[in-house]
């Protein structure tokens, strides 16, 4: 149901979309991709060929993400953080705008990978999907028995949208809006002495 609903998102901004299955067999280069050595065009010799991963792509779906080992995992850091991934030393930059969503199963264990830290601050929100209801579950049953599901129709294109994440930076921002920015922030580290007593009781690691 969740890849259909990313998969409907992507088609109705005109971007593409990826799908990758975490297992606990994936590599990291399933993800990124790699290097291949092949002959030249020019048959002078063989040279070694970049053929990129299912990351190359402006909406991922990483289904099943807490299924693949810490290394595997990883391999998403770096993209989802400066928009590229490195490969035998090389930079190679992912197609803007880059958005990546994720799925994982929370009751089951066995077979599992708790996330880092540093990978679940990367994601701006997490949605705990609950059962749904009666009329919802009807819903359900009788579109997905219906046949073919609608097409939908564009309503944004990639290029519009990076106009669009553009046009933000350049809002101009009062100075005490930057001062009160920073001070929320700063509030939330317990090692600020300025910091509520509460923060210090309850909060181990502070926005960075």
């Amino acid at each position: 149901m969740f890849k259909c609903l990313v998969n409907s998102i992507a088609q109705a901004i005109s971007l593409s979309f990826s799908r990758i299955q975490f297992t606990p067999d994936l590599m990291p280069s399933d993800v990124t991709g790699t290097e291949i050595l092949q002959n030249r065009e020019d048959g002078a010799g063989r040279e070694f060929k970049f053929v990129k991963g299912p990351i190359f792509t402006n909406v991922l779906l990483a289904d099943e993400i807490n299924r693949t080992p810490p290394k595997t995992q990883s391999a998403l850091l770096e993209a989802m953080q400066e928009k590229r991934v490195t490969v035998a030393g090389k930079n190679h930059i992912l197609q803007k705008p880059f958005f990546v969503l994720a799925t994982q199963n929370p009751i089951e264990q066995e077979g599992t990978y708790p996330l880092p830290e540093a990978q679940l601050d990367r994601f701006m929100f997490l949605i705990r999907l609950e059962y749904p209801n009666r009329d919802e579950e009807l819903s359900i049953a009788r579109n997905t028995t219906s046949g073919e599901l609608p097409t939908l129709s564009k309503v944004l294109t990639g290029k519009k949208m990076k106009e669009f994440q553009q046009l933000v930076e350049k809002i101009p921002v009062p100075e005490h809006v930057f001062e009160r920015a920073v001070d929320l922030v700063r509030m939330t580290r317990p090692t600020n002495p300025e910091a509520p007593a509460w923060v210090n009781q309850s909060v181990q690691w502070g926005a960075g």
